[in-house]
């Protein structure tokens, strides 16, 4: 989930850049000699795979312990926090960790004039990928659980402050991912990024999916996390508008200054 503008190779996503005298992979960005597209597409998979688990796992497990909504959602995102940063922290160097088409097509259009980021066939790669990998995440949570493997969720998330709430936490991760991108500070990323989706998840209405693939995933389960199918497609068009808000609010707000004002 994060871009690699900053480094001036690479792609974006989420990964950690040691501050080196020799160039290391950013969030986002890919190591100097670039793996094969084949394990960067094994990594996007495996790792949106256990972000869904960690996400549809750990909602199974708070809802076991616990009869408190609150309880749950903390449960809930605590371990979606720690989970999302080791992931980011251990694909990253592979494939950027994107784990997010938003990102991933957010940093496809940034790079479209020939900057660094993905390609369109790196792109159409990995969005498959991600999709596939969130919905096997969430079958395997439910596996774990002695769930039904596949049970469409009745949860339904249709309503309009919901659907905002996915516009302000997507264009929030993009602003964070491409804003550390463009300031040199993608190193921090693990930690930002999964910060800001624990914050996201008690601030936004929604609980912060801002992740078209994971929403995905999330409707095969009827369980704590999921959203009914029905609800999907509002969702992931939400999701789509906060990555363009997102985007534009990073032209503004890190435009390139002149030399010589202050």
């Amino acid at each position: 989930m994060t871009a690699t503008e900053a480094t001036g190779h690479g792609r974006t996503g989420e990964s950690q850049r040691a501050p080196a005298t020799e160039p290391q992979p950013a969030p986002g960005a890919t190591p100097p000699r670039t793996p094969p597209l084949l394990a960067r597409a094994a990594a996007e998979l495996v790792g949106t795979a256990a972000l869904v688990a960690v996400v549809v796992g750990s909602g199974i497990q708070a809802t076991e312990l616990t009869k408190d909504v609150g309880l749950q959602l903390l449960a809930n995102s605590t371990a979606t926090v720690f989970g999302l940063g080791v992931l980011i922290t251990l694909l990253g160097p592979v494939s950027g960790a994107h784990f997010n088409p938003a990102v991933t097509l957010a940093e496809w259009w940034t790079a479209r004039r020939g900057g660094a980021g993905v390609t369109p066939r790196e792109a159409a790669v990995y969005v498959p990928a991600q999709i596939a990998g969130a919905i096997a995440g969430s079958v395997l949570a439910d596996a774990m659980f002695g769930e039904p493997l596949v049970k469409w969720s009745t949860h339904d998330r249709s309503a309009g402050h919901l659907l905002l709430g996915e516009v302000v936490a997507t264009a929030g991760l993009i602003l964070l991912i491409f804003g550390l991108a463009r300031t040199d500070r993608l190193r921090f990323a693990p930690v930002a990024v999964a910060s800001y989706i624990g914050a996201a998840y008690w601030f936004t209405s929604s609980t912060s999916f801002a992740n078209p693939a994971v929403t995905i995933g999330r409707a095969f389960t009827d369980t704590f996390a999921g959203i009914a199918p029905g609800s999907v497609a509002g969702f992931v068009g939400m999701q789509l508008v906060g990555a363009v808000a997102g985007l534009a609010l990073v032209a503004l707000i890190f435009m390139p200054g002149r030399e010589g004002t202050g």
